[in-house]
This record gives C-alpha cells, structure tokens and sequence, in this order.
C-alpha cells in the first residue's frame, strides 16, 4: 500500500502505526474515547478507516494480534455503529461480548485439548 515515493523506513514506520492503530480498534473503550471526541463524525477520519480495510488481506491480517480488530474496523464503517459508540454503555458492553466470547473460547479450547491428549494415550496403550 505504499507510495512511488515512499522510501523502505518510512513505508516501515507506516506499516507499524497503522498495524498499531488497527489492533487499538479492538478496544471498545478506545472506540468509546474516539467518538466522544467527535472522531468518528470527521469525513477524513472515516475514510481513513475506510483505507485500513486492507489489513483484512491475509497478507496484513497475519499481523496482527487481535483478530477482533477487523470485525469492529468493518462494523465501523457503518455511521449508525459510529453514533452508537458515543455511549459508554455500548462500549461497555462491546467489551462484556468480547470478554464472554474469550471465556468460551477458552474452555472449549481445552475441552478440545483434553480429548486429543486421551486420545493419543488410548492410542498409545493400545499400540503397545
């Protein structure tokens, strides 16, 4: 995404900020913060959110750390969802949601886990 002119630490540098800037877009109370300052209402803002969708490209996207990031970075190019994040409430729970969404992640993951490792012990003893 990088201009003609662009030299390699500048392009660098960009990537990095905007690969920082992406993943703070996870944060329902940043997203809350953005728009009490009236961010989400400024026209240059909103299309440079609008340019960031390329981090949705596998190639950017495996960069980051917070894959939650680019369903708000979709969700905010909605204007309705913008007003809304004026509130704390929706942020607050924004940030329930995601909580929730990590907790039974988590516990699937290691039910997931625990039945692979018996697995392969049944495997094992049967082998022998």
């Amino acid at each position: 995404m990088a201009s003609a002119m662009e030299s390699e630490e500048q392009a660098r540098n960009r990537f990095q900020s905007e690969l920082e800037f992406v993943q703070c877009l996870a944060n329902p109370n940043y997203l809350n913060f953005l728009a009490q300052r009236g961010y989400l209402r400024e026209k240059p803002f909103v299309n440079y959110l609008k340019y960031l969708l390329y981090w949705k490209d596998p190639e950017y996207a495996k960069y980051l750390k917070y894959p939650q990031s680019l369903h708000m970075l979709e969700l905010l190019q909605y204007e309705h969802f913008r007003k809304e994040l004026v509130n704390a409430q929706c942020a607050k729970f924004i940030d329930e949601q995601q909580l929730l969404h990590w907790q039974h992640y988590s516990r699937k993951r290691t039910r997931l886990q625990q039945a692979l490792a018996e697995q392969q012990q049944h495997s094992n003893a049967t082998a022998k």
